[in-house]
């Protein structure tokens, strides 16, 4: 009994002792602005920092406050072993809890060893972890800022998304980019289990402005501080999170250390890995004094800061260098200090990459297993977790279920209702149209076999540019490589890349134009193909073209004459009279002339050569020309997939609307040469392929009979004339 007593004393006192050394650093740390017992004021013009005095003293005081830490440092390490050996003495009853168990039941296989590490790496505990309820909700913090860290969030939601085994809500406090980008990406991800509410970060940022900082991340490094202000008042517990770090196993296991609070406890911090705080880096390297090298506040429940803390750190180090990590440490609230569970990865620098330990060839491969992971595996259910109501997933099921799996064209049907993964402004994007509501972008669809294009076509078209690439993970990875190596893609801050992810057998044509035409912010569009390169100084052309035939107030489609070569290396024209010399000479043909001649013979190119004022073109069956259009103009039909009928239904539909056809006298494009797509490819020898897009013309075409009327009558005469 007796040594039971005396080792529950030294516990306390232990405990006492590693309690008051936060406030004895505090101190000490208040004490040093005190210079010949009188305060330091705030003032910069009253400190006169370039005085010699006053840089013996920053020295004298730089050097103390070292040696001070290197003690209490070393006074710490030999606390926490006592304290560790004094709660291996406690009594059972007085360790852990053990009528709960952390559940691995649906683990990965690792669940065993790693549960064993992490008891391992943590004596004061006792063998079982905290529980989290099988269908429990982990909420989850992020702040996000732009088209860079929208990227970063999908690789960190996509490693929590792979290990996770209960309901998520993300609460991502954003910028208008990064919501706009955010939100259409989880609409369309569509993940069972996964609720994403968001916050202004806007609205935050008188919070933090005055804070002077250099750390990279900008004004939004520091928005963690004031979570508490913006997140719902009820939610008791969040883990908060950076953009670039990456999960190697379950958030779960994160989520259970909020069991271990106690009473007074608010956050949870894990001791930093870097040497940063050591302060040893580089001569007159001065970060903020830590007890060795601090704590990362990348994980947090709730809390406040305290601005003395700013204060006294901007009067001393001068600005903020690790946006949050340098405040927290000095902050009102008290902390809990908690062991690493797990196992996260910080990938705050891309030289992180290129490290060279023991362990960074883990890391590196498992941040680049989930940055190429196909985010759509991850749409997998949470058995015995029932699902919100989700009004979207709802209706895709029930269109599903009307359509007929015993049907020959039921893969093209389906397509149509298929929801792509999405994710807009991949790459920076920043223009402002022009003020005098003239200005068009150039919108065009490809796949990676048609990534050399790009490059030709921002030479040649210096206006705004709206691409959808149809793309895997992979890919995507691949063209943001390419792209962030070409100095020409790289210049331009007006070409907005939006990604819609692979899924499915077919080339989702339409749905690709269609995201392109969604996301344009000029009056007008001209919709073109990623395989043409416009004439130089079509831009500026066209926007004339805008004013002289009143576009903004009449329903016109204006026609830009296309031809085609069968060189890879063309002198390119400069002028309508080269043109004409390289069709003459038979350098150039008029476009699809000798397989697809129907396709834009009503432009009457006997005419163009001649003309030098716009013409009025009527409509003719499988008319498919290149048009600027307003930005209000019908969708492209989503029923058309892969090769064939996808321009010529969305022609058709302009024609019903009661669009005028004008063909421009001094405007061409010219398709350049490339190998057959997978697409043609199968038209051509697929006789079930073929099959299948008759009888989707017929449905479009009754479909147009039922939309428009006696007026549409004409579209199935001509079909059946031609």
């Amino acid at each position: 009994m007796l040594g039971i007593c005396r080792g529950r004393r030294k516990f306390l006192a232990a405990s006492l002792t590693v309690l008051c050394i936060p406030a004895i650093t505090w101190l000490y740390l208040f004490a040093g602005s005190f210079e010949d017992g009188k305060p330091v004021s705030l003032s910069p013009l009253e400190s006169q920092p370039h005085s010699p005095r006053y840089a013996a003293a920053g020295q004298r005081e730089r050097e103390s406050l070292e040696v001070r830490v290197r003690e209490v440092e070393e006074e710490n390490r030999a606390l926490r072993r006592q304290l560790s050996l004094a709660q291996g003495r406690a009594p059972a009853h007085r360790r852990g809890n053990h009528n709960k168990t952390y559940s691995m039941e649906e683990g990965t296989g690792d669940s065993e060893n790693l549960r064993a590490g992490i008891v391992a790496g943590n004596s004061s505990e006792c063998g079982q972890q905290p529980v989290v309820e099988k269908c429990e909700t982990i909420h989850v913090a992020i702040v996000c800022a732009g088209y860079n860290a929208s990227r970063d969030v999908v690789t960190l939601v996509k490693s929590v998304l792979f290990h996770r085994r209960n309901p998520l809500h993300f609460h991502l406090i954003a910028d208008s980019i990064a919501e706009q980008i955010l939100a259409t990406l989880f609409q369309t991800w569509m993940v069972p289990a996964v609720r994403v509410d968001f916050y202004n970060a806007d609205e935050l940022k008188s919070e933090v402005s005055w804070i002077p900082n250099k750390h990279y991340s900008g004004i939004y490094g520091l928005m963690k501080l004031v979570l508490t202000k913006t997140l719902p008042a009820n939610l008791e517990r969040v883990i908060v999170l950076d953009t670039d770090i990456t999960f190697a196993t379950d958030i779960a296991e994160l989520w259970a250390v909020f069991h271990k609070f106690k009473g007074q406890q608010v956050l949870g911090l894990v001791e930093n890995q870097s040497d940063w705080y050591l302060g040893n880096l580089w001569k007159n390297h001065r970060p903020w004094p830590a007890l060795g090298r601090g704590y990362n506040t990348g994980k947090s429940a709730s809390g406040s800061f305290c601005p003395f803390s700013f204060i006294f750190y901007c009067h001393r180090f001068g600005t903020l260098l690790l946006k949050d990590v340098d405040v927290w440490p000095v902050s009102g609230s008290k902390l809990g200090a908690q062991g690493a569970v797990g196992l996260v990865i910080h990938w705050n620098s891309p030289k992180k990459l290129r490290v060279k330990n023991k362990h960074v060839e883990f890391f590196r491969n498992l941040y680049l297993t989930f940055l190429e992971y196909d985010g759509n595996l991850l749409r997998r259910e949470l058995f015995g977790c029932p699902s919100e109501a989700d009004v979207n997933s709802e209706n895709l099921q029930k269109q599903l279920s009307e359509l007929d799996e015993d049907d020959l064209c039921y893969e093209f049907r389906r397509e149509r209702f298929t929801v792509h993964r999405t994710h807009l402004y991949f790459l920076h994007y920043e223009y402002e149209p022009a003020s005098d509501n003239t200005d068009v972008t150039l919108v065009a669809q490809l796949s990676m076999d048609r990534l050399q294009m790009l490059e030709a076509i921002c030479k040649h078209w210096e206006g705004p540019i709206s691409l959808a690439l149809y793309l895997s993970d992979a890919e995507a990875q691949q063209f943001l490589r390419y792209a962030q190596g070409s100095e020409v893609l790289m210049s331009r801050h007006n070409v907005a890349y939006h990604i819609v992810y692979k899924e499915g057998q077919f080339y989702p044509v339409n749905l690709l134009r269609n995201v392109a035409m969604k996301h344009v912010g000029t009056p007008y569009m001209f919709l073109s193909d990623i395989d043409f390169l416009p004439m130089y100084g079509l831009y500026e052309y066209l926007r004339k073209s805008v004013i002289q035939l009143d576009l903004a107030s009449t329903k016109k489609a204006m026609i830009v004459p296309a031809f085609e070569t069968l060189r890879y290396r063309l002198s390119f024209p400069k002028s309508k009279a080269e043109l004409l010399s390289m069709l003459d000479m038979g350098t150039l043909f008029t476009f699809r002339y000798h397989v697809w001649t129907k396709g834009h013979a009503p432009t009457n190119f006997a005419k163009w050569r001649t003309a030098t004022t716009p013409y009025r073109v009527e409509w003719e069956a499988d008319f498919e020309p290149y048009v600027v259009v307003r930005r209000d103009c019908p969708e492209y039909d989503r029923r058309f997939v892969g090769f064939g009928w996808n321009k010529v239904a969305h022609i058709m539909e302009l024609d019903a609307q009661e669009y005028e056809f004008i063909v421009l006298p001094n405007a061409y494009m010219i398709h350049m040469p490339h190998a057959p797509s997978f697409d043609i490819t199968k038209f051509r020898s697929n006789k079930q392929y073929r099959i299948c897009l008759k009888t989707l013309k017929e449905e479009f075409q009754q479909d147009m009979s039922r939309r428009y009327g006696f007026a549409a009558l004409k579209y199935l005469t001509a079909e059946n004339n031609s």
